[in-house]
């Protein structure tokens, strides 16, 4: 009798504990049918419905890829382009290349039938024959309130994914990284940021494509420069010795966009340059061009950004 006993209470406990993996798989199952399969995404160019953690991406942004590659997320396609070392993987061929920085290729898109296709201020009025193939969302940032655009993109694209723990660790210490560099710049004097292209020079200032040097970093404006967004004004020598900056820094558009020119150090090879303080006390800044003119805002681009001003304070 007491062999039966403790048979049947062991095939009681094998049944309870069978019964209590079933609720908890059922559980699992419910929780699991309860999370949202897309959300709605707010977006420079109104709301879209997106699917959550969508397989196929293709974004025509170099920040957004490189915030996508900052938190392991997988992008199938994008834009033949000049990149950075920082992103040369996604030259390989098994990458699909969906048009140019410029100019989308529709038919490519169309064919690789994305989940997501994510834009910026470049292809930014080919949003509605985009949105035609698959759900699209512009994410540019907005040179006026660059910070906060940038932020907010990312807790975007974190929230697409699921990612949205390791977005804020990212942010968090970025922030930590921003708050010493605005430190360091209170006592480092003024700064002129410069462009070359072909010969020419422009300038830029706080509210430009380059204004987190100014905008964020804290830099002073050694100049009140005309140009915003992504037209800065036109410079001259005679305006940088005027201008006589503390630090001068330099981005090469022609380095950045693969074309001949002549390079921006022989451009700034010039007696009213070298009269400069910042040329006087070595505070000219070469920019890496590709990571400031063509990525701009993506998380670990951005973290590579602060990191140069930092050390050229």
């Amino acid at each position: 009798m007491l062999t039966k006993s403790r048979l049947l209470a062991g095939t009681a406990l094998v049944s309870l504990l069978a019964l209590s993996a079933c609720s908890t798989e059922a559980a699992e199952a419910d929780a699991d049918s309860t999370a949202p399969s897309t959300i709605t995404v707010e977006h420079a160019q109104g709301s879209t419905e997106v699917p959550v953690n969508p397989e196929v991406v293709y974004t025509f942004d170099l920040g957004v890829l490189d915030t996508m590659d900052a938190l392991d997320i997988d992008v199938d396609g994008v834009p033949a382009a000049n990149f950075p070392d920082s992103l040369s993987k996604y030259s390989a061929d098994e990458i699909t290349k969906i048009g140019s920085m410029k100019e989308p290729d529709f038919e490519a898109i169309n064919a690789g039938d994305p989940d997501l296709i994510i834009i910026s201020g470049r292809v930014a009025d080919s949003y509605d024959e985009l949105s035609e193939i698959a759900p699209t969302i512009d994410l540019s940032v907005d040179s006026a309130d660059a910070w906060n655009s940038f932020t907010e993109n990312t807790r975007t694209l974190g929230t697409i994914f699921e990612k949205e723990d390791l977005v804020e660790e990212k942010l968090g210490a970025l922030e930590g990284k921003v708050e010493d560099t605005k430190e360091l710049a209170a006592d480092a004097g003024n700064g002129l940021i410069v462009m070359t292209s072909g010969g020419e020079m422009s300038a830029y200032g706080p509210g430009s494509r380059f204004g987190i040097i100014h905008d964020i970093l804290g830099v002073e404006p050694a100049a009140e420069v005309q140009g915003e967004g992504k037209h800065g004004e036109k410079a001259s020598f005679n305006f940088i010795a005027d201008t006589n900056p503390d630090h001068l820094f330099v981005i090469d558009r022609d380095v950045a966009v693969g074309t001949s020119g002549e390079a921006a150090s022989a451009v700034l090879d010039n007696e009213l340059v070298k009269s400069t303080k910042a040329a006087q006390n070595g505070n000219i800044t070469m920019l890496d061009s590709a990571s400031w003119y063509l990525v701009g805002y993506g998380l670990n681009n951005v973290d590579s950004m602060v990191n140069t001003v930092h050390d050229a304070l």
